[in-house]
């Protein structure tokens, strides 16, 4: 497996850290608000990830955090808000009523487009003490320091900062964190705060060595990354819009606070954008995936749609492009069970498919690559229907489509649609075309596709 790392900007083989276990962490929601598609795409790219590693033979551990507490609406500086504290204001629940609200949908649109349960979804608010604990051993390595209540990270203390954005100190001296006024209690204006104080309106509070206050949203990631993955771990996945302030913060704490590199390997998917604008709550311009199945489209064709287009490219939402996707999808669940169910065996040239289908995936998830193998296996004529059926229902352990729904199903021709499909086919052999095609029409009015073959009429549920 191949991946392009971020940290390092080369395309890279994946080397665990433990033999052929994967330890992966994976940014979540903050469940302040509902997700979107484009919120979605990224958390696809973990699957897929995960998936792809799976298939391939590793045991992966995955654990995704669920921002409750700390994420302001302004990274950038220490002015915003919030963003839990907003949707208390706006809905008049409690943070907790809010969270649980927020992390059940945010569970429900995941498993809708097929996203694997990850092994652990820890929850900012149950995990304060570590992130205390991290904050106090920052202070001790000399990469922190507390003015009045509130603890900075002293970027200046790690000489590697800005190693995974670019965004280097000099870059940061010149006003990168885009504050409109200068925190008078920082050293530097590029410092952070580990724990913020407090103020008198704030819902959330916690007691701390340095009084009331609550934690960063940089730290969470860090103290429950490594609780749960260990301070050496393999893989960090999220959207590219995380690599600066947090993914780079991030950095600097877990490595300031073990004194070693934790992780091997960063992943990050790029936008999914809505009229060429990156789609966005705060923008307005969102989509839900109970969107999509109000419009007839099945969530996991959502899954097919963003597999078109490589994951770190960003990519452009079409509803026309979904719908042929969702098209896509229904007729290859048709096709499985038009192939019967599955092989003994596979022959030379199932195999040869199988080999470029592995390839594609392990290439740096080149899925548009991949999709393209499994249409022009569906098109073969040199692989059986059951060896197909054997391919693509192995392969559906990363695609994640549900390609044997239909064949589960089972659909069978009723008995009024046999009679027809057989006083057509008599009609045909006596060149009675006229009525061929009046039953032809009376087939498709009961919502059927009609197709003509050597062996006589072919008929299916129609798309």
């Amino acid at each position: 497996m191949r991946l392009n790392n971020t940290l390092t900007r080369r395309v890279e083989e994946v080397v665990p850290v433990d033999d052929r276990k994967i330890g992966m962490y994976s940014c979540g929601p903050t469940v302040y608000r509902y997700v979107h598609i484009g919120n979605l795409r990224t958390f696809l790219l973990s699957d897929l990830l995960r998936r792809a590693l799976e298939f391939e033979g590793y045991e992966v551990t995955q654990v995704m955090n669920i921002t409750d507490v700390g994420h302001m609406t302004d990274e950038a500086s220490d002015s915003g808000r919030d963003k839990m504290d907003l949707a208390v204001a706006d809905e008049g629940l409690s943070p907790k009523e809010i969270a649980q609200k927020y992390t059940q949908a945010f569970l429900d649109d995941t498993e809708a487009i097929g996203i694997k349960r990850v092994h652990v979804y820890p929850k900012a608010t149950e995990h304060i003490p570590e992130m205390i604990e991290l904050t106090e051993r920052l202070i001790e390595n000399g990469h922190a320091y507390e003015v009045d209540g509130t603890v900075y990270y002293d970027v200046r203390s790690f000489p590697e900062y800005g190693k995974l954005s670019g965004n280097t100190l000099d870059k940061l001296r010149a006003g990168h964190r885009q504050e409109l006024e200068v925190d008078p209690n920082k050293r530097h204006p590029e410092d952070f705060a580990l724990w913020k104080k407090a103020g008198p309106n704030r819902l959330m509070r916690w007691d701390s060595p340095w009084g009331e206050g609550f934690p960063g949203w940089h730290i969470e990631c860090s103290a429950m990354s490594m609780k749960y993955l260990g301070e050496r771990f393999d893989i960090h996945t999220g959207g590219v819009d995380l690599i600066f302030p947090h993914h780079e913060d991030e950095i600097a704490q877990s490595e300031g606070g073990v004194r070693h590199e934790v992780i091997s390997a960063w992943v990050h998917g790029g936008f999914l954008r809505l009229k060429e604008q990156k789609m966005a709550k705060s923008s307005g311009n969102i989509i839900r995936i109970g969107d999509l199945a109000a419009l007839g489209i099945d969530p996991l064709s959502f899954r097919y749609f963003t597999f078109e287009t490589r994951y770190r490219k960003e990519m452009d939402f079409s509803e026309d492009a979904l719908r042929a996707a969702d098209t896509t999808v229904k007729r290859l669940r048709q096709r499985m069970a038009e192939w019967g169910g599955p092989a003994e065996g596979l022959g030379p040239d199932a195999k040869a498919f199988d080999g470029r289908f592995r390839e594609a995936v392990a290439d740096d998830l080149d899925m548009p690559q991949a999709l393209v193998i499994l249409n022009e296996l569906a098109s073969s004529r040199n692989v059986p229907d059951p060896e197909k059926y054997s391919l693509v229902s192995s392969w559906d352990q990363v695609l994640g489509l549900d390609v044997e729904r239909d064949a589960r199903a089972g659909w069978q021709p009723s008995d009024e649609v046999a009679a027809l499909v057989g006083e057509r086919d008599a009609a045909r052999a006596n060149k009675d075309f006229a009525t061929a095609d009046r039953v032809r029409d009376r087939l498709q009015e009961l919502g059927l596709e009609v197709m003509d073959t050597p062996e006589g009429t072919r008929v299916r549920p129609r798309i």
